[in-house]
C-alpha cells in the first residue's frame, strides 16, 4: 500500500509526526519520515488539517506548545512542501450535509466526515489517522489505518524499520 497508493493523512498523524512529544521516535514520526524520503509518493491531506495542525500545536500544554511563527514554518516546510493539500470541490460542498444526514452523522463527527469526503474526492485509497474510530463508520471505499499499522507495512516492505532507525 504505502509505496503505490494515494494516502490521506489526518491531523492526528501530522501533529504526532511533526511535533516531538516523546523522547523517542513515534510511529507517526516514522511514517512522516517516509513521506520526506518519498517512500510514500503521493501523500494527501486537507486544508482543514493544516488549520487544525496550527490550532493544536499553538494551544497544547506549554511544555509542548509551538509559537505561532514556528507553527507557520512547520506547516509550510513539513506539510505544504511535501503533501498535496486538498479541499472538497465546490460542486460537492452542497451535498455534504444531506449525505451526512443520510449517514447519521451529527455533532463534531461532521469534521471527520468532511475529511473522508475530501480523501475520496482526491482519489485516496486510505486514510491514516490515530483516531480510526472517528472514520471507520463512514469512510466507505477507503481503508482506515493507524500510523502504527502503516509504519509496520513500511517496515515489512523495506525489510526493516521504515526510517532506517531502530
Amino acid at each position: 500500500m504505502a509505496l503505490v497508493e494515494r494516502i490521506f493523512f489526518d491531523t492526528s498523524v501530522l501533529v504526532a509526526g511533526i511535533v516531538a512529544f516523546q523522547g523517542r521516535p513515534t510511529q507517526a514520526q516514522r511514517v512522516l519520515d517516509a513521506v520526506a524520503d518519498r517512500r510514500i509518493r503521493t501523500p494527501l491531506t486537507a486544508w482543514h488539517c493544516c488549520l487544525e495542525f496550527f490550532a493544536v500545536v499553538t494551544r497544547v500544554p506549554v511544555e509542548f506548545r509551538v509559537d505561532p511563527a514556528t507553527a507557520v514554518e512547520l506547516v509550510q516546510e513539513e506539510i505544504l512542501a511535501r503533501f498535496s493539500v486538498l479541499q472538497l470541490p465546490g460542486e460537492e460542498l452542497d451535498g455534504i450535509f444531506p449525505s451526512a444526514l443520510g449517514d447519521g452523522v451529527s455533532g463534531a463527527r461532521i469534521y471527520d466526515y468532511h475529511l473522508a469526503a475530501i480523501a475520496r474526492a482526491g482519489g485516496a485509497s486510505a486514510i491514516v489517522t490515530d483516531n480510526p474510530r472517528h472514520f471507520r463508520s463512514f469512510a466507505t471505499g477507503l481503508r482506515v489505518s493507524t500510523s502504527e499499522e502503516l509504519a509496520a507495512e513500511l517496515a515489512d516492505s523495506t525489510g526493516g524499520e521504515p526510517t532506517g532507525e531502530g
